[in-house]
């Protein structure tokens, strides 16, 4: 018998490990791998979509994280994930909220205080996820690309912590008192691929449904958020889990409207075209070319 091989995602709130990752994971557990999702913070900031959960923008800061935890393990057990923590405890690190400048972009919240995750000491985030890191010992680490995906503080942060983490769980002369050094053999970063992009966009248009991130042409400019194919490593293709993302994005309910534009998406082209995850090599053992596993090659 061989040990399972072992995965780990750095997620900033609790649902974003739906949007970009559900496949993979349900994927590697149902392969028998072993899947540790860390999650940066509660979403304390996160809008709250149900009118029957208004009640949790209290005041009580806590009330909305302490919920979302709920919905984050109800997610994971559609998903079969079992190892699932928050980056130095629960309510170490606060959601920072976001904002959106004059031309539209994302940006930090102005004069955010306390202790979010956006204002948090950059060595103490990376030594918490450094302790799991040489605890878990993960052969894959998956976490944004260092623009957070579409620019939300936290994605940002939760980049720079699982790239800096994972230097430090490196080296044997940091911190031994944390464990024993492990250095983490391959680093991904989640993409949305140019192809599926456009062709998302091509059947939506033709349907005559929306497109959540603007009237774009399918054949010209795109925003920054898309990768080119050529800067694909490597995807996670699993036809039969379409369903079981939906109902992994179903727990998030206070947080994801009932007309959220993925269910729009999978009514419109079937819930196929959510089964395809794309990633980007980012560092350690290069992806074989043509691989079709994440661990391919290690």
């Amino acid at each position: 018998m061989t040990e399972p091989r072992r995965l780990m995602l750095v997620h900033a709130h609790p649902d974003d490990e739906v949007t970009s990752t559900a496949i993979t994971m349900a994927h590697h557990v149902g392969l028998g791998d072993r899947v540790t999702l860390v999650t940066c913070t509660l979403g304390e900031e996160g809008d709250i979509v149900v009118d029957d959960l208004k009640n949790l923008r209290s005041e009580d800061p806590d009330a909305l994280g302490r919920h979302r935890i709920g919905e984050l393990t109800e997610a994971m057990r559609v998903l079969g994930v079992t190892d699932f923590v928050r980056l130095g405890g629960d309510g170490k690190y606060r959601d920072s909220g976001m904002a959106v400048d004059e031309q539209g972009r994302v940006i930090p919240v102005p004069d955010a205080t306390g202790n979010t995750f956006w204002s948090a000491d950059l060595t103490e985030a990376a030594t918490d996820l450094a302790v799991l890191i040489r605890d878990r010992r993960p052969q894959v680490l998956i976490t944004y690309d260092q623009y957070g995906s579409y620019g939300h503080p936290d994605h940002i942060q939760a980049h720079r912590v699982a790239m800096y983490g994972s230097q430090l769980a490196a080296v044997p002369s940091y911190r031994p008192d944390l464990g024993e050094a492990w250095a983490v053999p391959r680093m991904l970063w989640t993409a949305m691929a140019e192809s599926g992009f456009r062709e998302g966009l091509r059947r939506m248009q033709e349907a005559g449904r929306d497109w959540p991130w603007g009237d774009y042409d399918p054949a010209g400019p795109l925003p920054p958020m898309v990768t080119p194919d050529s800067a694909i490593a490597v995807e996670v293709f699993d036809p039969e889990r379409g369903e079981q993302k939906l109902q992994a994005f179903r727990a998030h309910a206070s947080q994801i409207p009932t007309d959220f534009f993925l269910y729009q998406l999978s009514d419109t082209l079937g819930p196929g075209v959510l089964t395809r995850e794309s990633y980007r090599f980012a560092g350690g053992v290069p992806v074989p070319k043509g691989a079709k596993d994440i661990f391919s090659g290690l």
